[in-house]
């Protein structure tokens, strides 16, 4: 569809303005007419003109053609584009924090192949949101399509390619030594996506890079933004299914599953069961917070979202640290990294943050820092995973609601006087129960890139998060 045929109006382009990135459907309100807009809004929110912008993109079809559009955008107003091409979006991170320059990232993540996005980033990977900066560049991207186009600059910017991925993997290599560890069979599942690009750089030799003690059994690593196989989502358990299998049919020790811009890893252990994020979030913390003391730092801070399981914060404490609980959210939770200097943080949806990073999330990173881990011992992975899940989750449950206050409404009503309210970021209740009883809690939240409502339960046991579940997924589906 031609911009011709699908002007975007300033009502249209906000509808693919969400809380901390763009997102929509390609070809509605998500056109080349609309990123060259967002574009030369980016570089006059960020004051790039005469300065470097980092511009990169998936493998979905659209993408390479709305990088283009970008950089004519962001080039009219006079930036200079550093086009590094295909990649994941941990990469792109990598190459606005070691040039410091802001970036884009042209992806949708795990969203079905009609959907692209941008993932917009100041100099140095700092996170944009609509509070610190994202609305303004909604609004003054309107103002250019309200007055037919983005005006150029006298001085117009140039374009030059660079390519990151050899750089890239050395330096996540420098940052996680795999060297030592005994020798691991793994199954990668990229889903036809990014990581298909990436695993054999970082943890295998196609960067130049030496030999590590790992076997990988490569899943989809084909790049195909159609997604044949399955969706890019591994937070979806049926896209989990066929890194399950494998791992068992190979005799792995683990797999590891990305996402579509491979910046989310999910890890299943060697019976092809599935490792919570949360336990992930522990291990990783805990490695990271030691790191940090026996350089002598006193005052460490771990961030981990409210929907982590409550073992996650206790064991940032037992390790000596400080856990700081947060709303959901990548650019929210990158401002929160920056604010506190926490040393990692941790999302129940896989995305874990780094300070050695930038602060930002790095899928491969946190995947690196379990290999590290478990391969420095002899036990299977099921066991340094039941360690770390203790508690009983339900995992995110998504339900589409029509109604979403009255929804709301009923799961207040029907929950009054039975826990603590919270509504840092939907409706959170803490349940009150006695010494003799199982602790529970819940969260209630619409989803800020899908017309859904997430639901997420934890109980001290099985039967009382089964019990919770049930009754609150009654209440939101009534």
């Amino acid at each position: 569809m031609t911009n011709a045929e699908n002007p975007v109006d300033r009502e249209r382009l906000s509808s693919i303005v969400k809380a901390y990135d763009v997102r929509g459907i390609v070809g509605d309100a998500l056109t080349e007419q609309s990123v060259e807009a967002l574009a030369a809004a980016f570089v006059d929110e960020v004051g790039a003109a005469g300065g470097r912008v980092v511009v990169g993109h998936d493998m979905r079809d659209s993408s390479p053609g709305f990088a283009a559009a970008f950089a004519r955008g962001a080039t009219s107003r006079g930036a200079d584009v550093v086009a590094i091409g295909l990649c994941s979006t941990d990469e792109s991170y990598y190459a606005s924090g070691i040039l410091n320059a802001p970036a884009a990232m042209f992806t949708a993540s795990h969203n079905p192949a009609a959907y692209n996005g941008i993932k917009f980033s100041r100099a140095g990977a700092q996170g944009i949101s609509l509070d610190t900066g994202l609305a303004a560049i909604r609004d003054r991207a309107g103002d250019y399509l309200e007055q037919g186009g983005v005006s150029s600059v006298e001085t117009p910017g140039s374009v030059q390619p660079l390519d990151v991925l050899a750089d890239y993997a050395a330096y996540l290599r420098s940052l996680v030594d795999l060297t030592g560890i005994r020798p691991l069979k793994i199954v990668v599942d990229a889903g036809n996506g990014m990581g298909g690009l990436t695993v054999p750089a970082v943890l295998g030799t196609a960067a130049g890079l030496a030999e590590l003690p790992l076997e990988i059994v490569p899943l989809y690593f084909e790049l195909d933004g159609t997604f044949p196989n399955h969706e890019a989502n591994p937070l979806e358990p049926a896209n989990l299914v066929d890194l399950q299998q494998a791992v068992v049919e190979h005799g792995a020790d683990l797999g590891l599953a990305f996402d579509g811009d491979a910046d989310r890893c999910f890890v299943v252990d060697e019976r092809g069961l599935a490792v919570t994020p949360s336990a992930v979030a522990a291990i990783v913390a805990v490695r990271e917070i030691a790191r940090v003391a026996a350089l002598g730092e006193t005052e460490v801070n771990v961030i981990h979202n409210l929907i982590t399981s409550r073992f996650v914060p206790e064991t940032i404490e037992a390790a000596g640290a400080n856990p700081v609980r947060t709303r959901v959210g990548h650019s929210l939770i990158k401002d929160r990294m920056k604010e506190t200097g926490a040393v990692f943080g941790g999302e129940h949806s896989a995305h874990y943050y780094f300070r050695d990073f930038w602060g930002a999330d790095n899928g491969m990173l946190a995947a690196m820092h379990v290999l590290a881990e478990f391969g420095a011992q002899q036990a299977p992975l099921s066991e340094l995973a039941d360690r770390f899940t203790p508690y009983a989750l339900s995992g995110e449950i998504n339900s589409v609601v029509d109604d979403v206050p009255s929804a709301y409404t009923r799961v207040v009503e029907a929950f009054t006087g039975r826990g603590e309210f919270d509504e840092l970021d939907g409706l959170t209740v803490f349940g009150t129960t006695s010494e003799d009883e199982p602790f529970w809690w819940f969260n209630v939240r619409p989803s800020n890139t899908e017309p859904l409502l997430r639901l997420n339960v934890e109980g001290g046991d099985a039967a009382t998060m089964a019990v919770v579940r049930d009754e609150v997924l009654e209440l939101i589906r009534a």
